[in-house]
């Protein structure tokens, strides 16, 4: 009988160490269930805008308006204000994209009170710890950027920044200039106001994460570093397209950006080779905070594929220091502050030059002019003959 119950208590020490051992291998994946259905059945909480921004803005489908309601003119500028946080409190992580049809820039806003003339802002409740310039290049492209607005002027709010948002627009019909507007972009913005740091940013992509932080860092940042189009990995290591950011420094460093690659493709590569070249190297986000969505579009017309790109890209070790910020040619035709951002629209040229010299006649039409033959000059009447005479006479005699 003991025998018995001594093989009874083995066995069931046996299977409690079974039990034991599976409890703990499953347990990870056991946290991760409970916690989903526990977020299921949990109320959204929207009282707190400090500590517990993740869990609200996820729970809220994270509305990229969320965190901005209680914002308001609450200190005139004269007044002495802290500075914002290190890390801003309206921060609230991943951000719903979608583009819903109907959307206008008068809703676009309404919804931004805060921004003032020429698509600037500064925080009401303290003083920015840094200043944005974002740069668009565009042309025809006013569906994207009111869409590109809507998300963008919320998203650099809940950061805290002070920012001005600046659309280059590419005067003409001749082939887009992509780098060479963001030239123009860079001189442009740097007129009006000391910025720290300027984001060069695609009018068709929208970021999807506000930990994403619009600040530069000590070396030039590529921000667009997962998009969508590409799975939401980074295509290859030297790319530096989409979204960038470079200080001032940075900017001189490498000589800004080529001017020569008209049409689509190449200068985005060129310009990661002269990161490098000026001594720098490239930094990034992480690939869960550095997402984009882009507009799906067709390629633009004036915006056709450059077939020289690269052969351009194999000669960029000789020519970025004669080709980019100290060869930028251009002429400002307007200056316009919007509601949601300031306008210029520019006169960059073409591949000939700033001012083409007109082109030469057809050869037909030379051929043609020179078979026509010559007549002399009519002989003129008698009368005026005289009349003429009498008129030289005249002012002989003075």
């Amino acid at each position: 009988m003991i025998g018995i119950q001594s093989k009874w208590r083995y066995l069931f020490m046996f299977l409690g160490i079974q039990l034991v051992v599976m409890a703990l291998l499953s347990r990870e994946g056991y946290q991760k269930r409970v916690s989903y259905f526990i977020r299921i059945f949990r109320k959204p909480d929207t009282t707190g805008l400090s500590g517990r921004n993740h869990t609200a803005a996820g729970i809220a489908g994270g509305d990229v308006y969320a965190n901005l309601s209680h914002l308001s003119k609450t200190h005139g500028r004269g007044d002495a204000m802290p500075y914002c946080p290190k890390t801003s409190p309206l921060i609230g992580g991943p951000i719903h994209v979608s583009f819903p049809s109907g959307l206008t820039l008068a809703e676009v806003q309404r919804k931004n009170p805060l921004v003032v003339r020429g698509g600037r802002y500064r925080p009401p409740d303290c003083e920015a710890r840094h200043r944005t310039a974002i740069i668009i290049p565009h042309r025809h492209r006013e569906h994207h950027l009111k869409f590109l607005l809507y998300y963008l002027h919320p998203f650099l709010q809940r950061q805290q920044l002070n920012y001005g948002i600046y659309v280059i627009h590419q005067a003409g019909n001749y082939t887009f200039n992509r780098a060479k507007l963001m030239n123009v972009g860079f001189r442009e913005a740097m007129k009006e106001e000391d910025w720290n740091c300027l984001f060069f940013h695609d009018v068709d992509l929208i970021p999807e994460d506000d930990r994403n932080t619009y600040v530069c860092d000590s070396n030039p940042k590529h921000a667009a570093i997962a998009m969508d189009k590409f799975g939401y990995k980074l295509p290859y290591k030297m790319y530096f397209g989409g979204v960038s950011a470079l200080t001032p420094l940075h900017y001189l460093k490498m000589n800004g950006f080529p001017n020569n690659y008209w049409g689509w493709g190449g200068e985005d590569d060129d310009i990661g080779v002269r990161v490098t070249l000026g001594g720098m190297y490239i930094t990034r986000p992480s690939v869960k905070v550095g997402r984009y969505k882009m507009i799906k579009h067709k390629l633009d017309k004036g915006n056709d594929v450059n077939p020289k790109r690269f052969n351009m890209l194999a000669k960029t070790r000789q020519t970025w220091k004669s080709d980019g910020m100290n060869t930028a040619e251009y002429e400002t035709i307007s200056r316009q502050y919007m509601p949601l951002y300031t306008n210029i629209t520019v006169n960059i040229g073409t591949e000939a030059g700033l001012h083409p010299p007109p082109p030469p006649p057809a050869k037909a039409a030379v051929k043609e002019a020179a078979q026509v033959p010559a007549k002399g000059p009519a002989k003129p009447p008698a009368k005026l003959k005289e009349g003429h005479a009498e008129k030289k006479s005249t002012l002989r005699g003075r």
